[in-house]
């Protein structure tokens, strides 16, 4: 499995931002699908956002839309910009690759350790 890794998390107020990226091991195909998730102390794992590389058609969680967005950070890169953050925001976040637009999590074959984001009150 082709190993991705995330950074840019940390601890911020409510209201501020932070910009996460995902550095995948090689290229990153035109008809890869990267996406982010997110999983919060107790609660099952959800999608966050999706693009697909080559097309960049992206998919967001309705909790991220006009929040968040996903794009290409650079030939193997995905980031994941974050504003107006909310301490309901607050989980471990995870890159992952599949190869379909998908929200669904079995969908996707590769995935990172993940990044702490902690958004204070």
């Amino acid at each position: 499995q082709v190993q991705l890794e995330e950074s840019g998390g940390g601890l911020v107020q409510a209201g501020e931002s932070l910009r996460l990226s995902c550095a995948a091991p090689g290229r990153i195909y035109s008809s890869a699908v990267m996406a982010w998730f997110r999983q919060a102390p107790g609660k099952d794992r959800e999608f966050v956002a999706a693009f697909r590389w080559g097309s960049q058609i992206s998919k967001y969680a309705e909790d991220a839309k006009g929040r968040f967005t996903i794009s290409r950070g650079g030939a193997n890169t995905v980031t994941l910009q974050m504003n107006s953050l909310k301490p309901e925001d607050t989980a471990v976040y995870f890159c992952a690759r599949g190869n379909t637009l998908t929200t669904t999590v079995s969908e996707y074959t590769s995935w990172g350790q993940g990044t702490q984001v902690t958004v204070s009150s």
